[in-house]
């Protein structure tokens, strides 16, 4: 397994920016000339609906994190809570940007508030919103965990991320491997680092481990 840690965050800076622009005219024309470079003939029976209207509302759907008409309303509560928050487990799913082939794994995020907290839910929500665009595995952690860290206006964040990327299973050295990526932003204890480790191998271990 791959395991890159990156450097904690000294601002809470996004890579990349949400913008309100899909382009579904630019999209059908895209679709029909990759057909047509395949050699298939885009107004036969089973491409017609291929290019003119699946491709593109798939495309839509699946880079809807880099509009933010999509993101998600994150409403915060008083935290109840000065402790780690730990949310394990949330599914993954992404696009690489450099061959627009997925890549798909599991996300962990860990917080700790502020004056305000949020339900474990909208962590789901904003990881999903923030990993449907066209980007890098390093990006998209830093992404979340910047983008959580001034949503929350969180003390510390911490978010790691383990994906397989279908352009390394599909082309290249067609080898199914997992890359791990970890960023951290605001302040993280030593001890809240153990802690986020812990939960994150009670995870993987499964129920017997708990």
């Amino acid at each position: 397994m791959d395991s890159r840690e990156q450097e904690p965050a000294q601002q809470h800076e996004t890579a990349t920016h949400p913008t309100d622009d899909f382009d579904e005219e630019k999209a059908r024309r895209g679709a029909r000339l990759l057909l047509e470079a395949a050699g298939r003939d885009p107004s036969s029976a089973g491409l017609s609906e291929t290019w003119s209207r699946r491709v593109p509302d798939m495309f839509e759907t699946l880079t809807e994190g880099a509009r933010s008409e999509s993101k998600p309303i994150m409403r915060t509560f008083d935290a109840e809570t000065d402790g780690l928050i730990v949310k394990t487990g949330i599914p993954l799913y992404s696009m690489c940007e450099h061959h627009m082939l997925p890549f798909q794994g599991v996300a962990h995020v860990a917080y700790r508030p502020g004056d305000q907290m949020v339900g474990l839910s909208k962590l789901i929500r904003y990881v999903r919103w923030q990993s449907r665009q066209l980007t890098t595995q390093e990006t998209l952690t830093r992404d979340i965990a910047a983008g959580l860290a001034d949503e929350l206006d969180a003390h510390g964040v911490v978010v790691e991320l383990t994906a397989t990327h279908m352009c390394e299973v599909m082309r290249g050295i067609e080898t199914e491997t997992e890359t791990t990526t970890r960023e951290y932003v605001g302040t993280i204890s030593e001890a809240d680092r153990t802690q986020f480790r812990e939960s994150v191998r009670r995870h993987i271990d499964g129920p017997s481990s708990r």
